[in-house]
This record gives C-alpha cells, sequence and structure tokens, in this order.
C-alpha cells in the first residue's frame, strides 16, 4: 500500500506527496500530460524533442545536470506517445534543488536559436542512428502507420519524418511549450523522507507563482474500427525475418483491457507462454516469439512478434501463430493457466514500487489516469479477471478481418 496526499495549486498544478521516512533520499517527478498524441501530423516529434530542450538550461539554471549533481542528485526523462515525465532523485535535505530547477525550467526555459539548434542536431542524430541506418530501426514506423490510419498514434515520439525536427522554427518550439508545459498541464509528485506540510509547503514556494496556461482545443481523432485485414512486406537486409500480428485493443482506462493484458501474458510473457512453447521449443519455426501490449491511453496495440528460425518462410511462420490463437479461442483459458499469469503481475507490481522514485512515478502516472490510488487497486482489476474473461477477449480481439500483418526482412 501506498499511502500518499493530493492537492491542487491555485494554479492548477496537481501535487501527490508521499511520505517514506525510511529513506534519507527524495525523488522529484514532474509529469506533463503531452506526448506524440498531442502533436499534429505536420509537426512530429516535437514531445521527443522538449525532452531534449528542457535540459538545455533555464534562466536562472543555465546547466541543469551540474546543479543537481552538486547537490548529489541524477536525473532523466522518457517521453511516449501520451505524456512527458522528468524525475530526479537526490539526498532529501536537498530536494530544494530539485525543485529549484524543475519549476524554473517550467516558467523560464531558455528559448534560444542557439539552444534549438543544439538539440535539434542532438534529435536528428538520434533519429539517423537509431530509426534510419540500424538494423530494424524503421520497425515501429512501419507498423504504426498501417495500424493506424487516423489517430496520432500513426507517428512513434521520435517523429513521423526527420525534416518535421530538422525543419522546425524557434516560433513553433515556443507555441508548443506555451501550450502544453504549463503547471495545470502537470503533475508534480514527490516520495520520500519528507512530511506531506513540509513537501506541500516547498511546492507552493516553487510552484505556486508559475501562471496557469491555456491550452489549446486538440481534439484527438479518434481511430475507427477496422473492417478488413491489412498486410504489408518490408524488404531489408537484416540478419533474421520477423512476422508481426497486431490487432487494436482496449485503452488504458478500457473495461477489457486487464483481460487482454492478461491474454498477452498467457501466449507470449515467458518460457511457459503457449507461443514460446509451441512455436520455438517444440515446433522450432521461431528462435523467439512473444506477445504483448502496448499500454497506450487511448486504443492501444495487442502485439505478437516473432524471430523466423532458418529455412522457416513468412507463410509458414505465420500460419503457425494462427493456429495457435485459433485453439486458444477454440480451448479457452484454463484456470491453472490464468492464476500463473495473475501471479506473474501481482509479483511484477509489488516490485515495482519497492524505491522512491517507483513510488513517485507510479503516482504520477496513476494520477494522469485519472486516479492515483490504482498504484493500490490495480492488482485487484487483474485479480478480479475470470476465465470467462479471458475467452470473451481472445474472442473480441483475433479476427482475420481485424488484423495488421507485416512481414519484415529478406
Amino acid at each position: 500500500m501506498i499511502n500518499y496526499n493530493k492537492f491542487t495549486l491555485d494554479n492548477g498544478l496537481t501535487v501527490l506527496v508521499n511520505e517514506d521516512f525510511g529513506t534519507q533520499i527524495a525523488a522529484v517527478d514532474v509529469l506533463y500530460k503531452v506526448g506524440a498524441r498531442n502533436e499534429t501530423a505536420d509537426k512530429t516529434g516535437f514531445a521527443h524533442l522538449f525532452e531534449h530542450l528542457m535540459f538545455g538550461g533555464s534562466v536562472n539554471a543555465p546547466d541543469f545536470d551540474t546543479e543537481l549533481q552538486l547537490a548529489g542528485g541524477t536525473n532523466n526523462a522518457f517521453t511516449t506517445n501520451d505524456l512527458t515525465n522528468y524525475y530526479d532523485v537526490l539526498p532529501v535535505n536537498n530536494i530544494e534543488t530539485a525543485l529549484w530547477l524543475e519549476s524554473d525550467r517550467m516558467l523560464h526555459l531558455d528559448f534560444s536559436e542557439r539552444s534549438l539548434d543544439v538539440q535539434r542536431n542532438v534529435v536528428c542524430e538520434e533519429f539517423k542512428e537509431h530509426y534510419i541506418n540500424r538494423p530494424y530501426g524503421d520497425v515501429w514506423h512501419k507498423l504504426r502507420e498501417m495500424v493506424y490510419t487516423t489517430h496520432p498514434y500513426r507517428w512513434p515520439t521520435i517523429g513521423l519524418e526527420l525534416d518535421h525536427i530538422r525543419e522546425a522554427k524557434l516560433s513553433d518550439v515556443e507555441s508548443f511549450f506555451y501550450s502544453w508545459y504549463r503547471p495545470n498541464n502537470a503533475i508534480l509528485s514527490i516520495s520520500g523522507g519528507i512530511s506531506t506540510a513540509k513537501a506541500l509547503e516547498l511546492a507552493e514556494k516553487w510552484f505556486g507563482d508559475i501562471p496557469a496556461g491555456v491550452q489549446p482545443e486538440r481534439i484527438i481523432p479518434q481511430e475507427p474500427a477496422q473492417s478488413a485485414a491489412r498486410f504489408k512486406k518490408v524488404e531489408a537486409d537484416v540478419p533474421v525475418n520477423l512476422v508481426y500480428q497486431v490487432w487494436h485493443m482496449d485503452g488504458r482506462n478500457g473495461s477489457g483491457y486487464y483481460a487482454q493484458n492478461l491474454l498477452s501474458d498467457v501466449l507470449g510473457n515467458g518460457e511457459s507462454s503457449r507461443l514460446y512453447q509451441s512455436l520455438k521449443m517444440e515446433q522450432q519455426l521461431f528462435t523467439d516469439i512473444s506477445a504483448y501490449v502496448s499500454g497506450s491511453m487511448d486504443t492501444g496495440m495487442f502485439v505478437v512478434s516473432g524471430k523466423l528460425a532458418d529455412g522457416v518462410s513468412y507463410e509458414e511462420g505465420n500460419a503457425a501463430i494462427t493456429r495457435e490463437l485459433k485453439k486458444l479461442q477454440s480451448e479457452g483459458c484454463g484456470d491453472r493457466e490464468l492464476q500463473r499469469v495473475k501471479n506473474m503481475v501481482e509479483t511484477d507490481l509489488a516490485g515495482s514500487y519497492m524505491n522512491a522514485l517507483n513510488k513517485a512515478q507510479g503516482l504520477a502516472m496513476a494520477e494522469m489516469l485519472g486516479n492515483a490510488d490504482l498504484v493500490n487497486t490495480e492488482i485487484d482489476m487483474y485479480t478480479a479477471v475470470t476465465a470467462t474473461d479471458m475467452d470473451a477477449a481472445a474472442s473480441l480481439l483475433f479476427r482475420e478481418d481485424q488484423c495488421s500483418t507485416m512481414f519484415y526482412g529478406k
């Protein structure tokens, strides 16, 4: 159980505090409710660009990393299609350094052509290194543009095209920042050896005078239901050929999400899973195979992906996956099998909130989903899933007319 208190400052900033006097460490997590889904199709990659720009310095702290390191701290950040998250870990008696730094870049980010040029070049090099010049680097570009026709999930966080970042103007960057990186679109989560009263006092001191913003009315186009099977063959000179089968699934708050997530574990999480045992160990059609979900806020992706063994054709491997899915639909999921994956999830959840940073991040992400208490109640959602729910999920998901299939390789 993670105990916490929640507050909202006058400027709209949500503040979550978890007292943990068993440690002299504090974690400060600032989650902005903006990701690639908030971009437009002609200006993509901006949320990820800001992950870098936010470390480029603010008016009063031109070198973010050095200031935090002098206080004995570390920091990092990540961007997804749904959010951008910045976090700092440091001795609790130096927590004001982190709060000062985070508040200063929320209020006074250094907008200059110099800073933009530096970070734009960094992101462009990252794009080329990881997505253009690396084997399999464009897999998720190709998959997303096939699976999604309308929703902004059709591009990855790095962006749709390199030119969108290369041609980004300072005015574009400033507009994006003042639209989304405002206190009323952010969550400040603090965990560690600090009292709730003190944490709230410091949050008010450092963030309370930052003006709220007016967010644009960005209506995210929702993905229409898929009504016909989709197929793509991508020619690439890679060591191993890949097969993907992808279906749309419930978003993170959808009523069927938990059963569908458990279904992915039954099929392809670990060496005891159905696909691993049948298609790798017994039939030796794949050298590796797995199933997983994207966990997106809006309509997500249920993915089965496998690396074909030498001499196995795309068609043979793809047909074998389909047979296993039909077998699951006809046989259903047994009680022991369901309990096995529930136990896995329970173990994972219990281990995911062991330190201050994980608690701070877990609370912030749960709050973004609508209720910070989800960190304490989510296990109940999984426990409540029945074998009947699993059968319904399999029947709903694995329809051939709603599958997007991609062969990638030679």
